[in-house]
């Protein structure tokens, strides 16, 4: 049975207890779902645990989805095209536990008309907290003052720094008001920061609409710009040579969102100048290859796109995966459900 996105299920349709397919990969499936969770999970169905791994093929994919209401999902579960579809007959609800669902849907996932959810928000607070603790240590040099240190500059030479500066009165312009760019918005705020936002849908009654600017507007006022909008096709690119060079000297560039939004060559040149610092979870090659001459600048902050891989996160997903189910399971509406709209755009 099928039945579109956002809209209660019939509890008629919904067996007593839901048949669950859960296929999250190790060691990632015990951080989603800890004791108390799969307990929980447990008790909305009979859980049929396999790792995406071993769905590669189309027979072993028919194998295990055969007779399953329910797909609980994360990264490398095959895609749900028409050829998957039709070997997962019973298909009611799919859940998925991690953010992004391109990998995932197809054009005949959305004709199905069966309803998804992912668990992304959990994501949020952990990606924007990484955003901020960047922010910070390139608003304080720190990235510059560890590697004249460890390379065995002298005290005088490490020390040779433009000045530090705290975030309390920092401008902070922010590319994205996307829900991980509201916490991060918060955050700064908290600690005394001036942040401006570019996002062309924001509506005029949205409390951040008073802090609404251009791109170009806001790369000229920043001290720090932080990217926190979604990787689609409307943004792929936004951010070029012409915004970067509007950056003062001594200005710093955040990105936890996706490459994909910046013109990667454009901002390895203006960092590798010296005039600008920046911070990096995502790259254009992930992993990040050894050589890469990212990894030579001292005044650049890597991280190997870890931000929304916290304990925390982790536990939240799991717990968002729960209660969607409890609700399609009451014949309600999930709360994480996503159109085929929404997800060109949010990404």
């Amino acid at each position: 049975m099928n039945i579109n996105n956002g809209v209660a299920a019939s509890p008629a349709a919904i067996p007593p207890r839901l048949r669950i397919l859960l296929s999250i990969p190790e060691p990632e499936r015990a951080a989603f779902l800890p004791a108390a969770t799969l307990a929980a999970l447990n008790g909305l169905g009979d859980i049929t645990e396999i790792a995406p791994a071993e769905l590669q093929s189309l027979d072993a994919f028919a194998t295990a989805a055969a007779g399953q209401d329910v797909f609980v999902t994360a990264w490398g579960f095959p895609r749900l095209d028409a050829e998957h579809l039709e070997q997962a007959p019973d298909l009611k609800c799919v859940v998925h536990a991690a953010s992004s669902l391109h990998a995932l849907v197809s054009d005949e996932f959305w004709a199905s008309g069966i309803p998804i959810s992912q668990a992304g928000a959990a994501m949020a607070p952990a990606v924007a907290e990484l955003s901020l603790a960047l922010t910070l240590s390139l608003l304080r040099r720190i990235g510059r003052l560890d590697h004249s240190l460890r390379t065995g500059a002298s005290w005088e030479a490490a020390r040779d720094v433009r000045r530090a500066r705290e975030i309390a009165g920092a401008r902070i312009g922010v590319v994205g008001a996307s829900r991980t760019g509201r916490r991060y918005i918060d955050a700064c705020r908290a600690l005394g920061a001036a942040v401006s936002v570019y996002d062309p849908y924001l509506p005029d009654d949205d409390p951040l609409a008073a802090h609404a600017t251009s791109l170009a507007g806001l790369f000229a006022s920043s001290d720090v710009v932080a990217v926190h909008a979604p990787s689609t096709r409307e943004t792929q690119g936004l951010i070029g040579a012409t915004e970067l060079a509007l950056l003062s000297d001594g200005a710093a560039f955040v990105n936890t969102a996706r490459s994909t939004i910046v013109d990667m060559e454009a901002l390895y040149r203006e960092v590798s100048s010296g005039r600008i610092d920046a911070a990096l979870d995502v790259f254009d090659s992930e992993p990040l290859p050894a050589g890469d001459p990212w990894r030579s600048l001292p005044n650049v902050l890597l991280t190997p796109h870890l931000g929304g891989a916290t304990t925390g996160s982790r536990r939240r997903a799991g717990q968002i995966v729960v209660d969607e189910l409890r609700r399609f399971a009451a014949g309600q509406p999930m709360a994480h459900a996503l159109s085929r709209a929404d997800l060109e755009r949010m990404g």
